[in-house]
Order: C-alpha cells, then structure tokens, then sequence
C-alpha cells in the first residue's frame, strides 16, 4: 500500500505524476491557440495554460495531502476542477526507492510544497518552448529537499507527439528521469536571464570571464542546463525570482552534487512564512564546480545593488 511509504515519497511520486498532467494541459492549450495571456506587471505574463496547470497540480495535491501548505504562483481559483485534471496516481519508480533516514519521521507540518506551473510563460508565449518546465518543489523545515522538473516540450522537435521528460530529485538519494552530465572542461559556460537584464546583472557576468553566455528563459531551464553538462553556472544578479521559481530545482540541483544559493552564497529560506521574491538573486552551479570560489568573485557594486 502507497500509505505505508514515508510523506516524502508520496509527495514525491504524486508530484511526479501531477506536473505530466500539467504538462499536457500546457501542450492542449497551446495547440488550440487561445493562450489567454494577461499582464500581471511589466515582463511578467500569466497564460491560460499557468492558471490551468496550477489548478491541476494543487487540486491534485491537496486531495491525497489535504493538510499540507501548498503555495503556487498564481492567485488561487475558485473554479471547479475538471475530474481528468485530478490524478492520484503515484510514480511506483519514485515509491520503489529507500526513503533517507532524515525524511522518515517528517510530518505535514513541516513541509512546504512551491508550485511554478509554467516557468517560462513569455517564451512559452513566443513559441520557444523548450525553455518551459513545470516545477514542483517540497521543503522541509525551510530547506529545499525534494522536486519534480517535467519538460512538457522535450525533444518536441524531433519527436512530434511528445510526452515530455519528468526528472525529480532528492537530497540525499539522488534525482531520476535522467543521466546527469558533467560541463565541459575546456570553457567556462554561464547561463542567465534572457529578458530581464540590466547593468548589474551584466556586471556579475564580466567579473566571471565566461567563454560564453547562455541567455535563456526560466529558472528550471537553466538549472537543466546545468545537470545536463551544458553550463558551469547559473548567475542571476537581480530580484526577478521567487522561492516557486527555484524550490524545485534547488532541490534537483543539489541532489545531483550542485548547489544554488543566493548571490551571497546564502541559502534560501522555503518556510510558508517567508516573502515570496529572492530579493538577493539567485547563484548556482554543476557538480565538481567550486561554487564559493566563484562567488568570492560577485563585485562589490553588485553586492550592494542587492543588499
């Protein structure tokens, strides 16, 4: 029986399940056309396909977890879920693991779910849409532990009728859905925002010396880029992102042998009470790379700017 298995992995393997579901409301509503978008502030647009994801996910969770605190990036609807939106299905790979010892005596209340239904609404709206992913994320007493990245688009290039790809993790068992990577060895690769640039961020950017600049959308995007081997590091010197932006992959992140912080190299609090915005930026990097040596790196100037 799945009740027999710690908190944490049914939240996990229901979480799993839940962000595929979304995914394919996501491809639907993008393939009738009628995105629905609205402006919710400068550079900050919400789709049908955002309000709709969530209330897939959230109705999802909250049946199988009605006591958990659950915090989503759009307003919460009062509008009745359609029932083939509701899955209680679990991911039997995720319930087949062996729970950390750390996570077995973990309640309800400990735990806070951050929910991104769609990361990456503008170039979703602009039809780039192997930048969107859906994120999940679960923290435990503030830390970021546990999350789900599903790829709604992956490979929808080649493969016409794609699924999507569904990658999860958790610190201190591991992530699955995919083969980690590690980057090159003979260039150093950044990733950062591709929309929401300014003169500070650009100046955490030259004080690294990247070969190179990956200019994308969205938060999970870019930390794919980072346990695919693609980029060393993801610099953001900005206070464009929230704890729903980066809970999951954090998480995935960090089970993989990365690590994301803030530009100081401070975690990031994920407790239900906490402000919404990474007011300090966000700063992460692949596996094997030395993440304070290159923090050490941030300018004065920019330290300032988000201090």
């Amino acid at each position: 029986m799945a009740q027999s298995h710690p908190l944490i992995l049914r939240l996990l393997a229901s979480s799993a399940v839940a962000a595929g579901r979304a995914g394919k409301i996501i491809r639907d509503i993008m393939s009738r056309g009628e995105l629905g978008i609205v402006e919710k502030g400068k550079n900050d647009l919400q789709t049908e396909a955002d309000r709709s994801a969530q209330r897939c996910i959230i109705a999802s969770l909250s049946q199988q977890f009605p006591s958990l605190t659950i915090i989503g990036e759009e307003e919460p609807s009062h509008c009745e879920v359609p029932s083939d939106w509701i899955v209680t299905d679990l991911d039997q790979e995720i319930l087949s693991k062996r729970c950390p010892n750390e996570y077995l005596e973990v309640s309800d209340k400990d735990v806070v779910v951050w929910v991104d239904p769609l990361d990456g609404t503008s170039e979703y709206a602009q039809g780039l849409l192997d930048h969107v992913t859906v994120l999940v994320g679960v923290s435990v007493k503030g830390k970021a532990v546990g999350g789900v990245i599903h790829q709604p688009y992956h490979n929808y290039q080649i493969q016409k009728d794609t699924n999507g790809r569904t990658i999860w993790g958790l610190v201190g068992l591991g992530v699955g859905g995919f083969e980690p990577a590690s980057p090159p060895s003979n260039k150093f690769i950044v990733t950062t925002t591709r929309s929401h640039s300014d003169g500070i961020v650009q100046k955490a950017l030259d004080a690294l010396n990247p070969d190179e600049i990956l200019r994308v959308g969205g938060a999970g995007h870019k930390v794919m880029l980072l346990i695919e081997g693609k980029a060393h590091a993801y610099v953001f010197a900005s206070k464009g992102c929230k704890k729903w932006d980066t809970c999951a992959p954090e998480a995935v992140l960090t089970a993989c042998g990365g690590k994301l912080t803030n530009i100081f190299g401070e975690n990031y609090d994920y407790s239900k009470d906490v402000e919404y915005p990474n007011k300090k930026g966000v700063f992460a990097t692949a596996k094997g790379i030395d993440h304070g040596s290159l923090v050490k790196k941030i300018p004065e100037e920019v330290l300032n700017a988000l201090s």
